[in-house]
């Protein structure tokens, strides 16, 4: 059977799925030297602006989806707010743009609605006020519980704010408080890191990411260090053998403190993992608005995958760049497995050669055998998974899939 023979959904999610939503806010107090994300310091007049234009966009979403051929469920179950630094919106603003996604959208009851936010940079008031709006989950960019790694990238929290910051959203009642952490930060040792680590599983959080630091051009530190130099506290960063071992750390001690691993990055019991992101890897239709969000959603035959500029300057004066995702080409097939296999949970093996053409299901196969004897991936109960080292080199594991070579 060919590439355009009769089988027809490669993993893709039921019609009915609920849609999740993405809410992209970026602006920050000040922006930190490992960023590469479309973030920045921006001036009040410029995030009004911005609101107004993120409501816009929200309110034309369905003629967005209608434009590109595909379906945009009406039922929304998880809500995100991203950045920067959502948590930086004023009273008026963030109540406009729930009220826009409840009058485009309905948001069940039950919806997970999450709200980044950085250690001090949530006033009362606007805690009070996302908490009416029905926001249950907080994400803290914490990065580091030590002070000297927090204030070598930029960042202005100290521990002490960290841990008031999480005790006062526990206070205040919201159900589920999470931080992110990053491996590989300046002056990062394994003793500083498992202090991280200690006072993460010590204080009552539910949710923990953790991230390897990304040395990209695209960010201050990231360019210092590919150069040598010695600015933004280049030179005390770890090397990646170093970093590697702390990723390690991580995978071993969080499960062993209340805190399983479910995704590479991710770490909570089964009822605090992030139902928004589950969506991402199980290629469950999802839609983001504002500047440089990603969406994907269902079409009759396949799926589209679009997104908006990262330019500032070109949000809302700029056509949404989009390409299609068939349910037949590799692209879809490739995206089943590498979003599959983050999970620890894996990749059914027979559900992907039942829904697979053969050209594609045989090579993959093939390289996964070589895999799995190379220790990057195994196989049980049906399931492709990832090993610790496959998570290290996720990357390499993914490429090689994809191609059909063995590492």
């Amino acid at each position: 059977m060919g590439i355009g023979g009769s089988k027809t959904t490669l993993a893709l999610s039921e019609r009915d799925a609920a849609l999740g939503v993405y809410v992209s806010v970026p602006f920050c107090r000040a922006k930190c030297s490992f960023c590469n994300f479309a973030s920045g310091v921006s001036s009040p007049h410029a995030i009004e602006a911005y609101v107004t234009k993120l409501c816009q966009e929200i309110a034309a979403a369905a003629t967005t989806a209608q434009r590109l051929g595909a379906d945009l469920p009406h039922i929304v179950d998880t809500v995100y707010f991203g950045g920067g630094t959502p948590s930086l919106l004023d009273l008026a603003q963030l109540r406009r743009i729930f009220t826009t996604l409840r009058q485009t959208f309905q948001i069940t009851p039950g919806a997970e609605i999450t709200l980044e936010a950085a250690p001090g940079q949530i006033a009362d008031v606007l805690l009070a006020e996302a908490q009416d709006q029905g926001v249950n989950r907080i994400s803290l960019g914490v990065q580091s519980f030590v002070d000297r790694e927090s204030a070598a990238v930029g960042r202005s929290h100290t521990e002490r704010d960290c841990t008031h910051e999480i005790l006062r959203l526990q206070a205040a009642g919201v159900p589920d408080v999470g931080v992110d952490l990053i491996a590989g930060l300046p002056y990062q040792t394994p003793a500083s890191w498992q202090h991280s680590l200690d006072v993460a599983t010590s204080i009552g959080l539910t949710h923990l990411s953790i991230y390897m630091l990304e040395i990209d051009e695209d960010s201050h530190l990231g360019r210092e260090v590919m150069a040598g130099g010695q600015r933004f506290h280049a030179h005390g960063v770890p090397a990646d053998e170093a970093s590697a071992e702390f990723y390690e750390t991580a995978c071993a001690w969080l499960p062993q403190h209340g805190f399983p691993q479910y995704e590479i990055s991710n770490f909570a019991s089964q009822s605090h993992q992030s139902r928004h992101n589950r969506k991402y890897w199980q290629r469950d239709p999802y839609v983001g608005f504002g500047l440089d969000a990603h969406s994907m959603l269902l079409r009759p035959r396949g799926a589209v995958r679009f997104a908006n500029p990262e330019d500032l300057a070109y949000y809302g004066a700029e056509e949404i760049s989009s390409s299609p995702v068939d349910v037949f080409q590799r692209e879809a097939f490739e995206e089943t497995i590498f979003l599959g296999l983050r999970m620890n949970e894996g990749l059914s093996v027979s559900r992907l050669r039942e829904q697979s053409p053969i050209e594609l299901f045989a090579p993959a196969e093939e390289t996964a055998r070589e895999l799995i004897r190379e220790g990057l991936m195994n196989e049980q109960d049906d399931r492709w998974q990832l090993t610790l080292r496959g998570r290290l080199l996720s990357n390499d594991v993914f490429t090689n899939l994809s191609m059909g070579v063995a590492v």
